[in-house]
């Protein structure tokens, strides 16, 4: 439950976390209504009509209780799963626990028993409740590091406040109750099958069931926030919801542009949160900018758990103001060490075990490194094969370029595209190569920026002018100016050369899958990713095609999938024919001269809807091609 006190609102919620509760129940008698309607009609068949029809009802029927019975089973076993983030005892964080305390004792509810620091940009808090919700138990509320280092005091004061409110409104006591209905009804619908007519029933019973409980909640989130305006204040209220927002878009580029930088080839920051910091302060203007832009606009939806943010500003300026003075002091004063406990959470929920943690200009030169040598790889292999060389690098594809060759490799780079944006963007794989030459022959360094990115930079800490130097040397027409500007910059050609033999999928992304399908006369599974093809063996039955391959996808990463199983990269793909429409089958032949077949049957079944073309499409840059 995020971000809840009972005042004018609280007996009509209170009426809805009933209704919410009788509909869980509802579910269970459903069920068996179901069930005893079932058996009824089945022994009525036996005694009056006896035959197939009589046994199909009976199997139905004995498919349906079978179901609920597994389902329940596998709740009942279901562990709880562990508390996630890291413990602040109270002699930890003094101010922190004083300040929890303090607006708990306000708010009039019990102060929590646990407190815990998460990596993330949330707050939360959940109970241990106990005979159905009706006795409390252990509380535990959750702060994110983000918001620590990002909130004022009285920022996060008022979400403490909201958090609290949830508590005093009694909104966590059902949540256990209500996790375990979830995963009843969740279950019960695997196992029967959403296909069945009982499953049908099921599904659209679930569906009303988590619209009330939405409901619920977005109510519970509107009354937590009257304790938010009550202990902290409209003002400081309304700026933690908005900042909520500039923090969670901030985190979430941070992450993606910078912590990710070098994890796919195991590297990590030494210190996450400091250069969340660091990209704050750097970033000021553009935030600000963010900041004054307000909430992006969100369409109500029945399905959110929350109002959306704009809504919850209005109703908040609805409410009396009680006048307190916003503490505009950085959060992090409430605690005594943040840069120790932050590096405490990194090394216990980052999931860096196996890593080699480096600091932010070493990772950056690495993960940089790495990551152009892969996209580098792709156009060297391709160099190689047109140039019949054993391996390439750059001044293979510069000599391919003077012989005129560009569009024919840009091709080889790209086979998805079509003809004039493969040679629009040929200039690009060029400057990745270049970028990769200079930092390996020691004429350009790489040097964190928080406010650009990564930077490749000369001795004098002048930006290298790649992209320049790139479009001199994709044309046949500059590249003699190209070589000379390469050597005046020290750059050596050969400094940048191929380091894999084959492709991978590290930095594929998933397009698509099949299911049911046969190369030659084995059953597989197909997975279509944005660089190539992954064959991974399936049973004989048809049955749970899509089931599968959604397992599949969450059972590792594509880059280990594709490792694991064997792996058609489309760069390896000379030519392709289609040897039979419908149902589709093609023989795919390779520059080894391997040909692979495969056959997308009837019964096949996809991933998504709108996938059963994903194997043409995916063939198609190669058809008749020689």
């Amino acid at each position: 439950m995020n971000l809840a006190l009972p005042y004018r609102s609280g007996v009509k919620t209170t009426l809805r976390a009933a209704v919410s509760v009788v509909m869980l129940a509802g579910f269970y008698v459903l069920a068996v209504a179901i069930i005893g309607g079932l058996a009824g009609l089945s022994v009525w068949l036996w005694r009056e009509h006896p035959g197939a029809a009589a046994g199909k009802v009976a199997y139905v029927t004995i498919v349906v209780a079978a179901g609920l019975l597994v389902a329940l089973w596998k709740v009942l076993r279901a562990a709880p799963e562990p508390p996630t983030g890291l413990v602040i005892a109270p002699d930890q964080a003094p101010r922190l626990w004083a300040t929890a305390r303090e607006l708990a004792e306000r708010v009039g509810t019990r102060a929590p028993d646990e407190i815990r620091l998460v990596p993330v940009v949330n707050a939360a808090v959940s109970e241990d409740a106990r005979l159905m919700g009706l006795l409390g138990g252990r509380r535990t509320m959750y702060i994110g590091m983000p918001l620590v280092q990002a909130f004022t005091v009285a920022q996060l004061r008022a979400v403490l406040a909201h958090e609290l409110g949830h508590y005093s409104g009694s909104h966590t006591r059902l949540g256990a109750l209500a996790h375990r209905g979830r995963m009843t009804i969740v279950q019960t619908i695997q196992q029967i099958g959403p296909g069945r007519f009982a499953g049908w029933i099921f599904r659209l019973y679930a569906r009303l069931y988590i619209l009330v409980e939405q409901a619920v909640s977005r109510r519970q989130e509107l009354e937590a926030d009257e304790a938010m305006v009550r202990l902290g204040g409209r003002e400081a209220a309304v700026s933690a919801l908005r900042e909520l927002e500039v923090v969670d878009a901030a985190w979430n580029f941070y992450v993606e542009r910078y912590v990710t930088l070098g994890w796919e080839d195991n590297l990590a920051p030494q210190d996450v949160f400091g250069g969340f910091g660091q990209l704050l302060a750097a970033r000021s203007a553009e935030l600000a900018k963010l900041r004054a832009e307000g909430p992006p606009a969100h369409e109500r939806s029945r399905w959110d758990s929350h109002p959306p943010v704009p809504e919850r500003i209005a109703a908040i300026e609805r409410m009396a103001d009680p006048g307190v003075l916003p503490d505009e002091r950085p959060a992090t004063e409430l605690l005594p060490d943040p840069a120790t406990l932050a590096a405490r959470l990194q090394q216990s929920e980052l999931q860096v075990e196996g890593r080699r943690l480096l600091p932010w200009d070493e990772l950056v030169a690495a993960g940089m490194t790495a990551n152009l040598q892969r996209q580098a790889d792709v156009l060297f292999r391709a160099a190689a094969r047109l140039g019949n060389a054993g391996e390439g690098d750059l001044g293979l594809v510069l000599d391919l370029v003077e012989q005129g060759r560009a569009e024919e490799l840009a091709r080889a780079v790209q086979p998805h595209a079509d003809r004039i944006d493969a040679v629009e963007e040929f200039p690009g794989a060029v400057a990745v190569a270049i970028t990769l030459a200079a930092h390996r022959s020691g004429a350009g360094r790489w040097r964190n920026s928080w406010t650009e990115g990564p930077e490749l930079v000369d001795a004098h800490g002048v930006e290298l002018p790649i992209d320049d130097l790139a479009r001199l040397a994709a044309a046949a027409g500059t590249l003699d100016s190209a070589r000379k500007r390469l050597a005046d910059a020290g750059i050596t050609l050969t400094s940048a050369r191929q380091e894999s033999a084959a492709a991978s999928a590290l930095d594929a992304n998933l397009l698509g899958g099949l299911a049911n399908m046969k190369s030659g006369k084995a059953n597989i599974d197909l997975l279509v990713l944005s660089n190539g093809l992954v064959l991974v063996p399936a049973p004989k039955s048809t049955d749970h095609g899509r089931r599968r391959l959604r397992q599949l996808v969450n059972s590792a990463p594509l880059a280990e999938l594709a490792r694991t199983h064997r792996f058609v990269a489309y760069e390896d793909i000379a030519s392709a024919r289609v040897l039979k429409a419908v149902p589709v089958r093609v023989a795919i032949t390779l520059h080894d001269g391997e040909t692979v077949e495969l056959l997308q049957p009837w019964t096949g079944e996809t991933l998504a809807k709108g996938d059963d073309d994903l194997l043409r499409e995916a063939i198609a840059p190669y058809v008749d091609v020689r």
